[in-house]
């Protein structure tokens, strides 16, 4: 169930790891699997039609006997039956259960949320409203919410020419998944580029003329006009038909490392799924990215066809914004220690994180090399000096 990332990489597997059963690969979308990502960026900005962001061509999934349903969501999974309801009261028995179905947009839970001109940005029909927008003429744009998807945004919307404010209810800017130096320096590429960007800027209500957008009140009374707005304050998992079937979980649903959950013959992957990372000290987390979800897909393929393998993979996101390319390996969050390596000014450099003396996780804005070579520093935990590791001239690799 979810033909994303993860679901139709776990079709995908099943094929390729000699999986002879009949596949159903659903998803509630009116689309053949498309990938993510460009979303907010090349799609969003028509640099890519939707065709070349599909997974696989249209045809591939017959190709495969993969038994591709559009427009299928469910409402209801009977765990001991083995049996799935949908909303339009057809059902369906299976054998095993790969639940991908990623997660909706967190709406924004104050006044005027409603309203029209109001998005998120988590599907096609998303964008394409997004587009309409500027099909319009509208080009007063507000995004709430200063993580990754929100600045992809701002800086497709400055390249379009439209007049952008990013609203951010914290100190900074990506202060959930990156140090400050980080922060700092897409804050000022993103007033470089014409963005008026606010931290601590938090949304009291959306106002609205009749039914349409207007402006977003901050706590303050300060009114920021719009014309339309984005929110991208993260997602809710899409758990619920497996929690009301008893499967543990709360904030994603509960998986080991095989993926399986706590009902008989049902894995769950991807970003609905709480697993214990351990590139995370072992914390269970949901982890929002494309490398996750296919690994998770791979590791259920494999469990499936009877060459298990434990889920362990080393994380890694990548983000595009302006002419700057963001790629992070590894989890920042338990960090105690920052190494700066490069000049940012220069607009390429990495910043290394460090616990205890070991290397956790980088970010590297522009330097392939750097996040290709500290992802073995991550995988091995290694011991570095600080002095080692800002040496620029010193490739990361002879540190190994």
């Amino acid at each position: 169930m979810g033909a994303g990332h993860g679901g139709a990489q776990a079709a995908i597997a099943l094929r390729q790891k000699g999986f002879e059963g009949s596949i159903a690969l659903l998803t509630r979308e009116k689309v053949p699997p498309y990938e993510r990502p460009p979303l907010s960026k090349e799609y969003f900005a028509d640099e890519k039609p939707f065709e070349r962001i599909l997974i696989r061509p249209e045809t591939f999934w017959a190709d495969k006997q993969i038994d591709l349903q559009l427009g299928r969501a469910v409402s209801e999974v009977d765990a001991t039956a083995h049996a799935l309801t949908f909303t339009d009261g057809s059902t369906m028995e299976y054998g095993q259960l790969i639940w991908a179905a990623g997660g909706d947009a967190r709406r924004l839970s104050c006044s005027g949320a409603e309203l029209e001109g109001v998005h998120a940005i988590r599907n096609r029909p998303d964008v394409d409203l997004l587009k309409s927008e500027l099909d319009a003429g509208r080009r007063k744009a507000v995004v709430i919410g200063g993580g990754y998807i929100g600045l992809e945004a701002a800086a497709v919307l400055r390249k379009l020419g439209c007049e952008v404010t990013v609203l951010e209810a914290l100190p900074r800017v990506l202060s959930r998944v990156a140090g400050e130096d980080l922060s700092a320096f897409f804050e000022s590429e993103h007033r470089a580029h014409g963005v008026d960007v606010r931290t601590e800027a938090a949304v009291e209500a959306l106002e609205g003329d009749g039914s349409r957008i207007t402006g977003v009140k901050l706590e303050g009374d300060e009114m920021v006009p719009a014309d339309f707005v984005i929110v991208g304050i993260g997602i809710v998992p899409s758990i619920g038909p497996l929690i009301a079937a008893g499967a543990a979980g709360s904030n994603g649903v509960d998986v080991d490392e095989f993926c399986r959950t706590s009902l008989e013959d049902i894995y769950a992957i991807g970003d609905c799924a709480a697993h214990a990372n351990r590139y995370a000290d072992g914390a269970v987390i949901r982890l929002e990215s494309v490398q996750n979800a296919n690994d998770m897909a791979t590791t259920v393929a494999r469990h499936v066809t009877g060459d298990p393998e434990p889920y362990g993979a080393v994380p890694w996101f990548w983000s595009n914004q302006y002419d700057l390319r963001l790629q992070t390996v590894g989890f920042s969050m338990q960090h105690d220690e920052t190494v700066l390596r490069g000049n940012p000014a220069e607009r390429s450099f990495s910043v290394v994180y460090l616990r205890e003396g070991r290397v956790i996780a980088l970010d590297c804005v522009n330097r392939t090399k750097d996040y290709a070579q500290g992802r073995k520093l991550v995988e091995a935990r290694l011991e570095a000096s600080p002095e080692q590791l800002a040496d620029i001239e010193t490739p990361l690799k002879e540190l190994l």
